[in-house]
């Protein structure tokens, strides 16, 4: 039995869980602001206790996105539970036989996924390698889950360079915060740069491949994970009131109503503002009325729910402490701190190598990129005019690095975790991989275009 290189294992060995991760993110970001931030002069309290307070305060400030984030996990999985999906998937894991051919599949489904949309390139990973391994459980065949896993989760190192990309679509408009300083930048200088279009067609290429080489070299082993058993697609005879729950009629017109809403969004929207109607709540829109569509019923839709929502406590209770994290960042200058501290050292040619560190380290303690932006984007923008660097190559600079990072900060793979039942220190050694092959590709897409 081939045995996994020493790496891993001690990756395995020594990784916390997602949770003990953000506790530790806290503290470190608290004691940096401390050292390297000052105490305001109006402040009444000690600075620990006004770090403490910034901390407090953005706890709560992604009460809206944890929603979000929750429901389009619990969604998409209430979704893959329908018969229709559990077909697709069904016809899509009968080519994953082995975890080589398992892990490039899945790796380039999601890659492509997202370059549409960050959102359902998450959740279909997510949701395509537990079918996979369910599959492998149920059949037993040995398997390199783990390694299937990450593959799930590698579009999200792809995503900021696509059509959900924060940054690119929010200079595009014509009412973002810096429009007076840079104006409208449009998303054919951006996203549809050579530069980006020449990254995308090489991860599509490079990363699949990449993994395909994992899953030849790695260690295949029987899948020992507790999968809950989905609930049934059959029914049970019901009378009164009860009917009214499992009234085809009714799944069908709720259904198909609030998808007619989301079909029409598509078709006005690119005809006003382009494609920055895709967002969280377009998705979650679209996944409530295509899940009671395609389970048929109300009541088959809610035990889809019951069945989903227990993937989605990782994301209750952490993305709070990473609000918290944001909020220290944020009120106390830090992230702009650190921003500055690493452009500073950059020149005309270095910029967008710099601008490109300093987003990957960002993004470790800031996991969002429309945050990451707006703690960034003045540095960056400023740094860009006074240098007489390309502003567009520098927002894909920002892009290239905050996307990186998500291989190695485990805040985005909170969903999969979810729903693969897999752990942080399973798929990490491997994501950890993917980013350094990320990082030989992007850095040299920023100094050859």
């Amino acid at each position: 039995m081939r045995e996994d290189p020493i790496l891993l294992r001690m990756f395995r060995q020594i990784l916390p869980s997602p949770f003990s991760i953000a506790l530790i993110l806290t503290l470190v970001v608290f004691l940096l602001a401390f050292i390297f931030t000052s105490r305001p002069e109006n402040a009444a309290t000690a600075y620990p206790i006004t770090l403490l307070t910034y901390w407090q305060t953005g706890f709560w400030e992604l009460l809206r996105f944890t929603m979000q984030m929750s429901l389009i996990l619990i969604l998409g999985h209430t979704l893959a539970l329908t018969r229709p999906f559990h077909q697709l998937i069904t016809f899509l894991t009968q080519y994953c036989r082995n975890t080589a051919g398992a892990a490039w599949l899945v790796s380039f489904i999601t890659i492509a996924l997202s370059f549409f949309n960050w959102g359902l390139c998450l959740v279909f990973g997510a949701i395509f390698a537990r079918k996979i391994g369910e599959q492998a459980q149920r059949e037993g065949i040995k398997i390199n889950y783990p390694l299937v896993g990450a593959a799930g989760y590698s579009g999200m190192m792809c995503w900021h360079g696509g059509l959900s990309g924060s940054a690119p679509l929010t200079v595009s408009g014509n009412d973002h915060f810096l429009m007076e300083q840079i104006g409208s930048i449009g998303i054919e200088q951006t996203l549809f740069s050579s530069m980006n279009l020449t990254g995308m067609l090489l991860l599509l290429l490079v990363l699949p491949a990449l993994f395909y080489f994992l899953g030849k070299k790695g260690k295949d082993t029987f899948i020992d994970i507790a999968f809950p058993t989905p609930p049934p697609f059959t029914q049970n005879k019901v009378s009164g009131a009860e009917r009214l729950d499992h009234s085809k009629w009714l799944a069908l017109g709720l259904g198909l109503l609030i998808c007619l809403l989301s079909i029409r969004q598509i078709i006005v929207s690119p005809k006003a503002g382009g494609l920055n109607f895709i967002d969280l709540n377009f998705i979650n829109f679209f996944l409530f009325g295509l899940g009671i569509l395609l389970h048929g019923s109300l009541a088959h839709f809610l035990n889809g729910i019951q069945e989903a929502i227990g993937s989605a406590s990782g994301i209750i209770v952490q993305f709070p402490l990473y609000a918290g994290i944001m909020g220290i960042m944020s009120y106390s200058g830090l992230g702009a701190k650190l921003s500055l501290a690493i452009v500073e050292l950059a020149n005309a040619q270095t910029l967008p190598f710099f601008t490109f560190i300093s987003a990957a380290l960002v993004n470790i303690f800031v996991p969002s990129g429309g945050g990451q932006w707006i703690v960034q984007g003045p540095i960056i923008a400023e740094a860009a005019q006074a240098l007489g660097v390309a502003l567009p190559k520098n927002i894909m600079a920002l892009a290239y690095g905050d996307q990186l990072t998500n291989m190695l900060q485990p805040f985005w793979a909170l969903p999969l975790l979810g729903i693969t039942r897999l752990k942080a220190k399973d798929i990490l050694p491997y994501s950890g991989l993917v980013m350094l092959v990320g990082f030989v590709l992007f850095i040299a897409l920023l100094f050859v275009f």
